[in-house]
């Protein structure tokens, strides 16, 4: 898109009504318009900070970003006298709240911003703000309609008009200013939210969750596609209802890992929440098993809807504990929800003529999250954490936490250090987004059943009103019925046929043969397991296998260079031998298929595989060492992130430029 039809922040086009979520499902009662949330700001401004449970009907909570230290610090500036603390304390959050409209930055060109910017109280929540991190295919991919920089202005001889939407950009995705219509009787009013869900936490259930750092302050369709909206979410600027005791940040450390992984999983073509931005306040210290200095990372999605989300509204049990609990359930909530999801979010066919939709709602999810799951196993990535409200309803990987990339192979590993009993280890990963999938299944079976007694067609608003606990139960066994073995059934072959299709590529090999995962893709994983070969650099290497290497010394030299992978090979003769016996039938299965290759098929081969096996992966020593220089000093760390970043999107097959990349800067 040209620099001509670009846009600041503040002036994207906001989606129809229709496709704006706050618009459709139901904020919290005690603020029920973006008007009645702006006198909460002004009045009780701690009400959005409050730990609480929401009313069971509610989907999510209007509140605007607000990074500040937490526990509050809430003190009395020299000479004021404090004769109510309750007042006093609302007052202090006030200042600190965007509360002060402000000027929109323009360009030249463009029409009148429709959302106002507002900024806190001048003087009261001063703090350094710092980008160190923009997506260039983030912003290309999601909004090629934004004006941004990536460079500082002064670098680029910016304009003041370039400078000025290049501050917006920073001040809004830094959480320090937020863009909002809270005029009563606004067209499209708007302000930012959070969303409620519950869900399953390693098994067990642990009620209300919801979004206790993540704020969504904006979305945007696309220009090429007006049905797909990018919603834009500030993860770590500040307390949500939903934060319980914590204090709604995030650091530099956690921050650097998700902004990079998203990426990276979207180069190797696994479905993924988009990176944004990265802004550092290195001036906002933060407790966690050190002291850190927070950010607020940007992530975007066209929709941050998780499993979760659903579980909230027919939730298997009420219970209370400290910072948290369990609404009873509500199924008009759950229809309403389940009613946006099939018609915005997974854009089913068939919801404005009122079939039914919701076993196909379980049934698009489940094929969606087989298919990442599948790109997870074939790219060695461990998620760590998949409780049911870390999988996205829209099969993509979110929320990316002690997450890491398969070194030696090993399909026990266990990626995440509090996960003692391996549940969420690399081979257990299918297994848990199934056990999601049926806690979906398990949420909405009742409708499922419904909908089949009410001859297939949708149900209407109370739809469950007057029904006895056993005709719920009925419906529930009949759901599950209709959609339990299907569901698996689905999802157990796309996992196995994207899964197939995918080390296919790996091994660049055209044609699919039924005994292929026997024959080829199990014996290379045992290989790879019983001599410790490291699982990336294996792929790696068989790009620059030959058939023709029938010269035992050349064979026997290829042999020895893989087997340098190793990462301690204890009988080096049998891992020799074996290898051996693996290319042999290699080599017969690639002259199989040399038909339906080109003229040269061997460096046809080569530039497949090295296309689909990259020669740079977002291992943990380099994270640990990027991050470890961002935090030392963040002018020169931020170009060693860009250049990581970019390897991260690119994935630049130069041997030996990570080497160059990470000794930037005495790295």
């Amino acid at each position: 898109m040209s620099a001509a039809h670009k846009v600041s922040l503040s002036a994207l086009p906001l989606p129809p009504k229709s496709h704006i979520l706050p618009l459709n499902l139901t904020p919290d009662p005690r603020t029920l318009s973006a008007a009645a949330f702006r006198q909460y700001q002004i009045d009780t401004p701690s009400y959005q900070r409050r730990a609480r449970l929401l009313s069971p009907e509610a989907h999510f909570s209007y509140v605007a970003p607000c990074p500040i230290r937490f526990p509050y610090r809430a003190e009395p500036e020299e000479g004021e006298e404090v004769a109510d603390q309750e007042t006093f304390i609302e007052k202090w959050l006030a200042q600190r709240e965007a509360l002060h409209e402000g000027l929109s930055a323009s360009v030249h060109g463009q029409g009148p911003s429709r959302l106002k910017k507002y900024f806190p109280e001048a003087g009261k929540r001063d703090q350094s703000i710092q980008l160190i991190g923009l997506s260039e295919t983030g912003l290309r991919d999601c909004l090629p309609h934004l004006h941004s920089f990536e460079d500082e202005p002064e670098r680029t001889k910016a304009s003041d008009e370039d400078v000025a939407i290049r501050q917006e950009l920073i001040d809004v995705l830094s959480g320090h200013a937020t863009l909002m219509d809270v005029e009563e009787g606004s067209d499209a009013p708007w302000a930012p939210w959070s969303l409620r869900y519950s869900g399953h936490q390693f098994g067990t259930w642990a009620g209300q969750l919801g979004d206790g750092r993540a704020i969504s302050v904006l979305a945007t369709p696309h220009p090429n596609d007006p049905e797909l909206v990018y919603e834009l979410q500030l993860k770590g600027a500040g307390r949500t209802p939903f934060s319980r005791t914590a204090d709604g940040l995030a650091v530099v450390r956690s921050s650097i890992r998700e902004f990079l992984c998203g990426e990276a999983m979207h180069a190797l073509g696994i479905p993924t929440t988009r990176s944004l931005s990265l802004i550092a306040l290195p001036s906002l210290s933060v407790d966690r098993e050190r002291v850190e200095s927070a950010c607020v990372f940007t992530r975007m999605a066209p929709s941050f809807i998780r499993i979760g989300s659903f579980e909230a509204f027919n939730p298997p049990a009420n219970m209370y504990f400290f910072g948290g609990g369990q609404q009873v359930g509500d199924w008009d909530a759950l229809l309403k929800l389940g009613e946006w999801v099939s018609k915005r979010v997974l854009q089913l066919n068939g919801i404005e003529s009122g079939e039914a939709w919701a076993k196909v709602l379980v049934l698009e999810s489940a094929r969606r999250n087989a298919e990442m799951v599948a790109g997870w196993q074939a790219y060695g990535f461990m998620h760590g954490v998949i409780n049911t409200d870390n999988v996205s309803i829209l099969g993509l990987t979110i929320d990316y936490g002690p997450y890491a990339f398969m070194d030696v192979f090993n399909k026990f590993h266990i990626c995440n250090h509090t996960d003692g009993a391996g549940r969420y280890a690399y081979q257990a990963q299918p297994s848990m987004i199934l056990y999601a999938l049926r806690s979906l299944l398990t949420t909405l079976a009742p409708l499922i059943g419904a909908e089949a007694e009410n001859s297939e067609r949708a149900v209407a608003a109370g739809w469950a009103e007057s029904a006895s606990k056993e005709k719920v139960d009925g419906w529930r066994e009949k759901g599950t019925d209709l959609a339990k073995e299907e569901m698996e059934v689905l999802f157990q072959q796309t996992c196995a046929t994207e899964y197939a299709k995918l080390m296919h590529k790996r091994l660049a090999l055209r044609r699919i043969d039924s005994d292929d995962e026997s024959k080829l893709v199990r014996p290379l994983l045992d290989l790879m397991s019983d001599h410790k070969l490291d699982f990336h650099s294996t792929f790696r290497r068989l790009a620059f296998f030959r058939p023709s290497m029938s010269n035992k010394d050349a064979l026997d030299e290829y042999i020895s260079g893989l087997l340098t992978l190793s990462a301690g090979c204890l009988e080096p003769g049998r891992a020799a031998s074996d290898v051996k016996a693996w290319l042999r039938m290699y080599a017969q299965r690639i002259e199989s298929e040399r038909g339906e290759w080109g003229e040269d098929v061997d460096a046809e081969r080569e530039s497949a595989s090295r296309g689909a096996n990259p020669r740079f992966v977002l291992r943990q020593w380099v994270l640990e060492e990027v991050i470890k220089v961002v935090e030392r000093d963040m002018d020169s760390g931020k170009r060693v992130l860009r250049k990581v970043l970019q390897v991260s999107q690119f994935y630049i097959v130069c041997d030996g430029f990570i080497y160059h990349v990470c000794c930037l800067d005495g790295l």
